[in-house]
């Protein structure tokens, strides 16, 4: 039976600075089905480049631009569909604090706060937060303001080696590196303040850019989505398992595999989704879509990172394996309306990030046709082609492919993963003093 729809006029759906590939489809899809008809708006800022054409999608209902460095300026770039909007999300880790800039010009639409948003942005005013509730959750940590003698001696003092340095405001594991001592703290200091300015610059981000050093957790790493209602009521999406480069033994960060669901026991489960609800009402989140990322240290919990939005590449993940509609429960929980998570999945899907073992020019890339024949293959996306540069993940560099795998058996799944490992060849360059290019 169709849902009726109370008033007809208030069905668009606003996505601040981009509308993810498949998110009109699944929108429609449930219009379909219910007979409630969404409507969508792309609201761009005027002052960022639209490179890529984003603002004249087909799909589009509405593509709005206007500058978001004036709060009298959005408000009349909305004026026109106030009485019509229904929701308004963000989907890009990158675009979260202009979501907060919008937020105060819709104030009957259910949202996260302003403040809130600020600080599941900022992984020190996170860590703050979270201390404030709990300091099991956070490791020893501190702002590094230079990279002077002075300043790296009070870090080692505060926190200790081994310690994790990364930007308190990018995602995808960028410029995050690890140092053992102070050697390399200065090193990696240093080609990380010279660094991180054109990083959110060529991100379009707002924030000053600034650094966080932390205690370094060793163990393994998991991440959760979490649909966050407008009273705080958490429903969670199955765990991922995520293994990072480094646990391969590469010196980097980026997440080499995500796989989910996990082999956890249900207890252990639990446990988990209990310390991601404390750190999500710690930071004061409400009316959203929560990733958090975590990590179990022998029998305990940590927080890694939150953020308000959907993780890397989870309306995949969790389509493939348990039929979740992710993007279509993003829209929901803002609504609000039933978010849908069916209580069993039909198999298991894995993602992979794909770098070169070294940076330079890429000359040679084997391996894509045979891959696209294994049982367990979804798709790929090729990021990089011969000729771009390689450049690892800690250096600010993006991947040279993704697959996306699925098999509703979890030991062919892994078997087909192995065979990935053994196909893929990426040679890069070599300059004539031997060093790479």
């Amino acid at each position: 039976m169709k849902e009726q729809q109370t008033d007809i006029t208030k069905n668009i759906v606003v996505y601040v600075m981009g509308v993810p590939p498949g998110t009109v489809e699944a929108l429609k899809e449930y219009g379909e089905q219910t007979g409630f008809a969404f409507r969508v708006m792309l609201l761009w800022d005027s002052r960022v480049r639209d490179v890529n054409g984003k603002l004249l999608n087909k799909n589009l209902d509405f593509a709005v631009s206007c500058d978001f460095s004036s709060p009298e300026k959005i408000a009349k770039a909305l004026s026109p569909y106030r009485d019509q909007l229904l929701a308004v999300t963000c989907r890009a880790e990158s675009s979260i604090s202009r979501f907060a800039e919008v937020i105060p010009n819709v104030p009957y639409l259910r949202t996260p706060t302003t403040e809130s948003l600020k600080w599941a942005t900022d992984k020190y005013a996170m860590r703050k937060r979270m201390g404030l509730s709990s300091t099991k959750l956070n490791p020893a940590f501190t702002l590094v303001t230079k990279n002077s003698k002075k300043e790296r001696e009070r870090v080692i003092n505060k926190v200790g080696f081994p310690m994790i340095i990364k930007p308190t405001n990018m995602a995808s594991s960028l410029f995050v590196t690890i140092c053992y001592h102070e050697e390399e703290l200065e090193q990696s200091l240093r080609a990380m303040f010279r660094r991180i300015r054109k990083a959110y610059e060529s991100n379009n981000r707002l924030e000053e850019p600034k650094v966080i050093a932390e205690g370094y957790f060793d163990g393994d790493l998991y991440s959760l989505d979490t649909y966050v209602g407008s009273r705080g009521k958490m429903q969670h999406c199955p765990l991922v398992r995520q293994v990072t480069a480094m646990k391969i033994g590469h010196d980097d960060f980026y997440n080499y595999m995500q796989i989910t669901p996990t082999g956890l026991k249900q207890s252990t489960i639990d446990q988990a989704e209990s310390a991601a609800e404390e750190a999500i009402r710690a930071v004061g989140l409400r009316s959203t879509l929560v990733h958090t990322e975590l990590m179990k240290v022998d029998d305990e919990w940590k927080i890694i990172e939150l953020g308000a939005r959907m993780g890397g590449f989870r309306h995949i993940l969790h389509k493939l394996s348990c039929d979740i509609n992710h993007s279509l429960n993003d829209v929901l929980v803002r609504i609000p309306r039933k978010v849908t998570i069916p209580k069993k999945c039909k198999g298991y899907a894995s993602a992979m990030k794909w770098y070169a073992e070294k940076e330079g020019k890429i000359t040679e890339f084997k391996g894509i046709k045979k891959i696209e024949q294994l049982e367990s293959f979804h798709k790929i996306e090729v990021n990089k082609k011969i000729g771009d540069r390689a450049v690892f993940a800690r250096n600010g560099g993006r991947s040279v492919f993704n697959l996306f795998m699925y098999n509703t058996d979890r030991s062919k799944l892994l078997a087909d993963i192995r065979r990935v490992e053994k196909l893929v060849q990426i040679k890069v360059a070599a300059r004539a003093n031997g060093k790479k290019a």
